[in-house]
């Protein structure tokens, strides 16, 4: 372990020795602490960090001076609408997918570094139960929608097949969530095919440039972001694990949306069939100022550009169709080769340049007394998953529709969206529409039939409660031998044992 003077004469190296200046106050235990934080912080790289933190806030004054004569909607032929397209193209995608999870060459992977800070919670978003019948996470969720692919591929291709699925975690998410899979023995998934994996951490930094201590014993450190995901496989030789297994395509996703629908087959088969190695799964925008990133092309290479670098009048831009012509909402669901992530690793990290977040980090004074400050008084540097678009030979975005596929988890029951209540409400009307579609009928306590969702307004609860397993259906596929022609009351579950019963009762 590095002694005290070699952490200060590193400190000093990097301008940055007031990091120790309550050091003659501690007790053992709180130095041993404090020390094994400070030692890993290589004194070039951390003056650098909080070097480029001062200068990132200075330039951080707006959008960037003639933005809008730079940017392009991405070609038409370099995106694919799973909602225009005829069954037959679609049914190509699908099959190919399939084909590549069957021959064990596609992997998910999973982005869960961030706090539930804006959620209100202290654990990892993925162990969140937003309050369906089931009571189940969002983690089961997706872990139930892995082992449900794998039998649908399966059962196509004649196979046993595996989908790895890789889990991006940071200091506070780590064990939190390994000990959460193990309580819950990893939801019937085999813990081999689970990696768990952690990303760096950045210490949190003053406007003047200096490393913020939260405690006297402790640096504020932050995640460094979701595209600190390039350096993170590097450290953790995901890579040559991907390698060993087969894998050649991966879907990335983030923890937080309900409807993500892990190594979708159709998606994966667009990618693969286009010969892409890097892809983005998009939603049409609500509205022209709607605060989404939009993936689009700037300076002819593709981006995604933060809603609030593009002014109103380019936001309000529609096509001859009278669609928005930057449309394409960023949703953070991303397809890419393991070649491709080979190439960022090896030759291209260092060129992404880091943003700016300006937070509120608390921190102790001259005193050594806490202080929880009312306004942003620091800098969080992160990079984001998607600052490697501009790097890619052939990106590909396919568009979804958003009450299928998306609906995020970000905010805590007060807030007016994207809170726990907008999540179940998106995951039971879509539940609803797919026993509609399979044929089911919905009565109510007097045996009336209860509407279509096409008949309420569009952010109305479902008429009826309704939840589906992700081990009974992945997309809504197969739920007419369950449903066909049933009247149902609510609520209505239909897990395995219920299917095993309805099936049952067809024989």
């Amino acid at each position: 372990m590095a002694s005290e003077s070699d952490v200060r004469a590193q400190l000093q190296r990097a301008g940055q020795e007031h990091l120790l200046r309550f050091w003659a106050e501690l007790a053992p235990g709180p130095r041993a602490a404090l020390l094994a934080e400070l030692a890993p912080l290589e004194p070039d790289a951390l003056r650098e960090h909080c070097r480029r933190a001062a200068a990132a806030w200075a330039r951080a004054s707006g959008p960037p001076p003639g933005l809008a004569a730079r940017l392009q909607p991405l070609p038409p032929e370099r995106v694919g609408r799973a909602r225009l397209c005829d069954p037959e193209t679609r049914r190509r995608w699908e099959e190919e997918g399939f084909r590549q999870i069957a021959l064990n060459k596609v992997a998910v992977l999973l982005l869960a570094g961030g706090q539930g800070t804006r959620l209100g919670v202290t654990y990892p978003k993925g162990m969140y139960d937003v309050g369906l019948p089931s009571q189940k996470t969002l983690y089961q969720l997706q872990a139930e929608r892995i082992r449900r692919v794998e039998q649908l591929a399966g059962e196509r291709h004649g196979t046993h097949c595996t989908v790895p699925w890789y889990i991006m975690t940071s200091e506070f998410t780590l064990g939190p969530t390994a000990k959460f899979f193990k309580e819950h023995d990893f939801f019937h998934l085999d813990p081999a095919n689970v990696v768990l994996f952690e990303q760096r951490m950045l210490p949190a930094v003053t406007f003047e440039g200096r490393a913020i201590l939260e405690r006297k014993d402790k640096v504020a450190m932050a995640p460094d972001g979701n595209g600190g995901l390039y350096c993170a496989l590097e450290d953790h030789r995901i890579l040559q694990d991907m390698e060993l297994r087969g894998v050649e395509f991966v879907h990335v996703y983030c923890v937080d949306n309900i409807l993500v629908r892990l190594a979708d087959p159709v998606f994966i088969g667009f990618c693969v069939l286009q010969g892409a190695d890097c892809g983005a799964k998009v939603v049409e925008k609500a509205y022209p100022e709607e605060p989404v990133g939009v993936v689009c092309q700037l300076d002819g290479v593709p981006q995604v550009v933060e809603y609030s670098e593009i002014n109103s009048e380019v936001a309000h831009l529609r096509g001859t169709d009278g669609s928005l012509i930057y449309n394409a909402g960023n949703i953070c669901n991303h397809f890419f080769t393991r070649d491709f992530l080979q190439t960022i690793t090896r030759d291209c990290e260092p060129l992404l340049q880091p943003h700016v977040a300006v937070k509120k980090v608390p921190y102790v004074d001259e005193g050594g007394n806490l202080v929880m400050p009312l306004k942003p008084n620091g800098i969080k540097m992160e990079k984001f998953v998607f600052d490697v678009f501009p790097f890619a030979r052939n990106f590909v975005a396919f568009e979804v529709l958003r009450e299928e596929e998306f609906s995020p988890l970000k905010n805590a029951e007060a807030a007016s969206r994207d809170n726990p209540s907008s999540a179940r409400r998106a995951l039971l009307a879509q539940h609803y529409r797919w026993a509609l579609q399979a044929g089911a009928r919905f009565l109510d306590a007097h045996g009336a039939q209860l509407p279509a969702l096409s008949c309420l307004p569009p952010d109305g609860d479902p008429p009826a409660i309704c939840e589906i397993s992700p081990l009974v259906s992945y997309s809504g596929e197969g739920l007419e031998m369950y449903l066909q022609g049933r009247e149902l009351q609510s609520p209505f579950i239909l897990d395995e044992e219920q299917a095993r019963v309805l099936r049952l009762l067809e024989m």
